[in-house]
């Protein structure tokens, strides 16, 4: 989750926007033959780790594990800067083969899933810029950044390289940029590629067709109800799930949520993207949020598992009231859901 996520409830866009995938597919339905992804997106730590720090995962069952390094840019502003020294050391692309080979170290398998923090607040998928001549000074920057993480995840066997996170505006107003980067990036690294996408613009994607999944931030709003019963939620996934099958058939691409996750307080499942928004703790919502979330979704055909949005390979940061941070769930009831289906054959 990148930072001041600002998303609609554009429900209705998002039901009726979706045939305007183009190219559309005479398949009547599209089955995901792998074994499901199991897996979590790590923080990356602000200092050197060891492989200690992986068993706590382990022991969730889980599999995989999304190694994040990132890079910074301003708004409106052309330039963008990654691997310098004010940067916490897990989020340099020396600190994140440093991390990916101690999760293969310790049995895991890895997604490379750089993400961007844009200064002041700003959301992620609202940046852009004004000029052509900005753009190009931004994409030669940017381009960098990624074929430098291209580089990692060929020279450190990583299984999945996901190419880029939730750059809404930037993907949709510049997709021949993206099209030459991905096939930069196919020639550096051979395995399979993603990007992650905002779950309310999936459906407006215009480079799905180059990629290998359908990935996902997935904080699909599931009810208006800040006390929710398990059924509440069971309800609000249908018309979500619905359209994800559809996106499934009209790509031919298994959908993989990239990120999937709640905060543990009250009214978690209403707009799942709000990470800073006051709220009283509730463990048992977190905890239901992830149940209903296993028991709805992860058994759909077209579905290729996903990665728990967080958990600290370090000391969890903390609020201001000294509550851990909301979305892990690191000791916390969700957890011991997590671990239950994650250890489902």
């Amino acid at each position: 989750m990148t930072n001041n996520k600002f998303r609609q409830l554009s429900i209705f866009v998002w039901i009726f926007a979706l045939p305007l995938l183009g190219g559309g597919s005479c398949q009547s339905s599209f089955v995901y033959k792998q074994s499901k992804i199991k897996g979590v997106c790590t923080v990356a730590p602000n200092a050197p780790i060891d492989t200690a720090a992986f068993q706590p995962i382990r022991q969730t069952n889980a599999e995989w594990v999304a190694v994040v390094p990132y890079g910074f840019c301003r708004p409106n502003e052309p330039h963008f800067y990654f691997d310098n020294s004010q940067q916490w050391w897990g989020e340099t692309s020396q600190g994140a083969a440093k991390t990916i080979a101690m999760a293969h170290q310790m049995g895991l398998k890895v997604m490379l899933k750089p993400h961007v923090w844009v200064a002041q607040g700003t959301y992620t998928g609202d940046f852009t810029l004004k000029t052509e001549a900005e753009w190009q000074i931004f994409e030669q920057d940017f381009g960098k950044y990624v074929l430098r993480n291209a580089q990692v995840a060929d020279s450190m066997n990583v299984a999945l390289f996901c190419i880029a996170t939730e750059m809404d505006a930037f993907v949709r107003q510049r997709p021949q940029f993206w099209r030459n980067l991905i096939g930069q990036v196919r020639q550096i690294y051979k395995g399979p590629l993603t990007y992650a996408d905002n779950w309310d613009k999936c459906h407006q994607n215009p480079i799905w067709a180059d990629l290998d999944y359908i990935g996902i931030d997935a904080y699909f709003p599931l009810t208006n109800n800040k006390k929710p019963t398990p059924d509440d939620l069971q309800k609000g996934w249908q018309p979500h799930l619905q359209l994800l099958k559809k996106l499934a058939i009209e790509t031919q691409k298994p959908i993989l949520f990239t990120e999937f996750g709640y905060r543990s307080v009250e009214g978690a499942a209403v707009r799942p993207w709000e990470y800073h928004s006051e709220a009283a703790t509730n463990l048992q919502q977190q905890a239901d949020a992830y149940e209903v979330l296993f028991r709805e979704v992860w058994q759909q055909e077209w579905f290729a598992g996903g990665f728990v949005w967080k958990w600290f390979l370090h000391a969890p940061t903390y609020r201001r009231n000294h509550e851990p941070d909301p979305y892990t769930p690191q000791g916390k009831p969700a957890e011991v859901v997590l671990k239950k289906w994650y250890g489902k054959k």
